[in-house]
């Protein structure tokens, strides 16, 4: 019993340290999809971390899907398996978490920087609880967000 709690809280704490290691974007950091300055949107700020330390961040979600969706594209040189990790902005506790885990709400009243956007949220409680205050259409996992969903979220069929 004791290992299991430990596991647990040793688990807890790295996913807590993993977060705020994410680096934060400078006053001049551009979104490499669309050039927008990022730190001017603390609350949708998502980030691709590299092994190498570098980090790329964008003005939300739909942007570093989009980016990621096409790599070559936004960032040549760059691997995906050079990946360390990729967080977005809790839209309720406005923590960084991993964009891996996260689920995201689209066709909700909520717009972000650009307008629809996928809204990231923590917990299936809390997709959940945000579909419901905002009219959300769909919830998607990481994995089910695909290129032709980026590409329709700026159309609004998302």
């Amino acid at each position: 019993m004791k290992r299991l709690l430990i596991a647990l809280l040793f688990a807890a704490w790295a996913s807590v340290a993993a977060a705020q290691a994410v680096p934060k974007p400078g006053q001049k950091d551009l979104c490499p999809v669309c050039g927008m300055l990022v730190a001017k949107y603390p609350n949708w700020v998502a980030s691709v971390v590299w092994k190498n330390g570098h980090a790329h961040h964008f003005d939300g979600a739909k942007d570093m899907f989009k980016f990621l969706h096409e790599l070559p594209k936004y960032a040549p040189g760059h691997r995906r398996e050079d990946i360390a990790g990729i967080y977005v902005t809790d839209f309720y506790n406005l923590g960084k978490v991993d964009a891996r885990k996260a689920l995201y709400v689209t066709g909700s009243d909520v717009l972000g920087p650009m307008g629809h956007e996928f809204v990231p949220l923590a917990s299936k409680e809390d997709a959940a609880d945000f579909m419901k205050d905002h009219k959300g259409k769909r919830t998607l996992g990481y994995d089910q967000v695909t290129r032709e969903a980026a590409a329709g979220l700026d159309e609004g069929k998302f």
